[in-house]
């Protein structure tokens, strides 16, 4: 079933595959079982973090699927507060030890931060330039990172970010960052895809789910998969993840994108911290 996913190539000549398994606000407890569960069921691209707490767990829920390491598509990011370049390495030497693995498929740094260390995030980057010249990290990336912030990399650091994960979904577009993404060959990774359920109530989305014969969530992520995002719903209900999976036998056409896509609703429409001002620093 694994074969069903398309993969995007990225601009370093990787592949990732454009649906994974999120694991964000999942218990360290349930953690191992639900990546259980989503590999078996054919996932093959697991999205953690350090700051979710849950990087040991998900190495346990991938060892105990029974997959070869190469088959299975793992995403970090670094902690917030471990942006200085030496605690940048040893937190990532964490994460390879809490995953009881060599390498990351891809990091990232998590928040860009722009009021915290100075506002330089360039020198955190160049950190993870070396970590993929070391072939630790076999692709690096950001996320929520805004157009200011990527330009800025574009002008100082010797590589691009073969990724930018942001928030996106129906009521929150976030055109203008994707467009730069795509503009400069940067893949669009959506997270809280559905809004933290926000929009599988809306009446638009429940009318498209009808004439597609298919739930909200489905549609919702189909849109996401047509715009060329990649994504990873999160659960650790089983039906809900294998639902989640069947995204690729059926298509929306162009009026269904269109009605999804005028959900929009902007800045108002953002789910979580504008990375603008984001700024949090767990203890």
């Amino acid at each position: 079933m694994a074969g069903m996913i398309p993969d995007i190539t990225l601009n370093d000549g990787t592949t990732i595959p454009q649906l994974g398994f999120g694991v964000f606000q999942i218990d360290p407890a349930q953690t191992a079982q639900a990546v259980r569960t989503a590999l078996d069921i054919g996932y093959r691209h697991i999205d953690t973090a350090e700051m979710y707490g849950n990087e040991a767990e998900v190495g346990a829920g991938v060892r105990a699927a029974g997959l070869a390491r190469e088959d299975v598509f793992i995403t970090s990011k670094l902690h917030n507060g471990c942006h200085r370049p030496d605690d940048a390495r040893a937190a990532f030497r964490s994460t390879l030890d809490a995953l009881r693995t060599d390498y990351l498929d891809l990091f990232l740094i998590h928040w860009p931060l722009p009021t915290r260390y100075g506002g330089d995030f360039v020198t955190t980057w160049k950190v993870l330039e070396e970590f993929k010249d070391g072939g630790r990290a076999r692709s690096i990336g950001v996320s929520n990172f805004q157009v200011p912030h990527l330009e800025r990399l574009a002008d100082e650091a010797d590589l691009v970010p073969a990724v930018n994960q942001i928030e996106a979904h129906p009521y929150f577009t976030n055109d203008e960052v994707r467009a730069y993404g795509a503009k400069n060959g940067i893949v669009t990774q959506a997270w809280s895809p559905i809004a933290q359920g926000a929009v599988l109530g809306d009446p638009s989305i429940a009318d498209l789910a009808e004439q597609v014969g298919r739930t909200p969530a489905q549609v919702v992520l189909r849109w996401h998969v047509q715009r060329g995002d990649v994504i990873f719903p999160k659960s650790v209900t089983p039906k809900r993840i294998e639902e989640n999976f069947q995204l690729f036998d059926f298509q929306l056409d162009d009026a269904a994108m269109e009605q999804v896509t005028l959900l929009d609703q902007g800045e108002a429409g953002r789910q979580g911290a504008n990375p603008d001002t984001f700024d949090y620093l767990p203890t």
